[in-house]
């Protein structure tokens, strides 16, 4: 990250591919725009930073990555009903079915979790250096882990766990998500870019500049109408047409956002800032989009899961002491977090 907030450990968005657009749309009125708050808080303890949140709606769970543990939550009471300890530095998480897979940036390595059980049922060693970002693409039942380091993507055959191969893309990768047809999308925080990805093929077969956009890092997508939403460091969501990397809008949001998702439900992208806010932005149509609010939730919290049944959006945050005396091997010492003080803030339009 370009500007992190200290005392946390940050990357990117999450994937979300539990429920298909069309069977969110049959569930969800559409006919006004919803407006949104804080509906609670949740509370499960541990005094170390986080990274990525997901949600398997299925089984009411909220997975959370904290540093050397992963915590699980009921979303729907906020109760830790597991602790899986003995990870290395955990980032990314995808879910396939009955499997969670979970990056370890430490050890080069993905965790593999059975989700009706959350025990560890083995582990995955990587070909990449610095597994972040994780997702699993169902139609070639691959798993993609963007390799922070490397400049690099590995693919792995998510049902036997062998390493397919390992396909060269850009600098610093952060947030990916999937078409659904056979392309995957990357952004570089580093180069400003979006990597396109032939899954079949193995390889990035072109790359699209973020005008306008300096430092992307979450990254969401609107499969229907073939969008993409990247979230940029200069307070900028960037869209673009997935079909052909045409920059067709930008809306202004929060500052230090570094999460993006898309409600197609709703028609709502998301963008989690760390200046404390949950900036929404509504899809008018495939071509016009328009702040709804700036929901004010915590200073820090700015990665977040959307629960595609309820329209829910979690948000993990904390409150920090003051920084330690700077140290020749630590110029810019991270503010401690108070112990306590972390917590998941739930956000959900008032009109559902």
């Amino acid at each position: 990250m370009k500007t992190p907030i200290p005392g946390v450990i940050f990357s990117t968005a999450v994937t979300i591919l539990s429920m298909s657009a069309a069977e969110v749309h049959a569930q969800t009125p559409s006919s006004a725009t919803p407006s949104y708050s804080v509906v609670g808080k949740f509370q499960p303890g541990g005094d170390s930073g986080w990274d990525f949140l997901e949600v398997d709606h299925g089984r009411h769970r909220l997975y959370v990555t904290r540093g050397d543990t992963i915590q699980v939550l009921d979303t729907d009471t906020g109760k830790l009903v597991a602790t899986i300890t003995g990870q290395h530095g955990t980032h990314g998480i995808a879910i396939a079915g009955n499997t969670g897979f979970i990056t370890n940036g430490k050890s080069n390595s993905i965790t593999v979790l059975d989700l009706n059980s959350n025990k560890v049922m083995g582990s995955i060693k990587m070909t990449g250096d610095g597994p972040d970002a994780i997702l699993y693409e169902p139609t070639g039942h691959r798993l993609y882990t963007m390799n922070h380091h490397g400049g690099n993507i590995t693919a792995i055959d998510a049902r036997t766990h062998k390493v397919i191969s390992t396909i060269p893309a850009l600098e610093e990768l952060e947030s990916v998500v999937s078409d659904g047809k056979g392309r995957i999308f990357v952004n570089s925080e580093e180069e400003n870019k979006v990597a396109v990805i032939d899954t079949a093929a193995s390889k990035m077969v072109t790359t699209w500049p973020l005008e306008g956009c300096t430092g992307p890092t979450g990254l969401a997508i609107d499969t229907a109408h073939a969008r993409l939403f990247a979230t940029c460091a200069n307070d900028k969501m960037v869209i673009l047409d997935s079909s052909s990397g045409k920059q067709v809008a930008d809306v202004p949001i929060g500052a230090h956002s570094d999460g993006a998702t898309f409600d197609p439900g709703l028609g709502m992208a998301y963008s989690s800032n760390g200046d404390g806010t949950l900036t929404v932005v509504h899809e008018d149509d495939p071509n016009h989009y328009g702040v709804v609010s700036n929901v004010k939730t915590q200073e820090g919290a700015r990665t977040m899961a959307l629960d595609l049944a309820t329209h829910k959006i979690y948000l993990a945050a904390a409150e920090y002491g003051p920084a330690p005396a700077p140290t020749p091997e630590m110029p810019k010492p991270r503010r401690p977090i108070l112990p306590g003080s972390f917590r998941i803030i739930v956000v959900a339009p008032a009109t559902l």
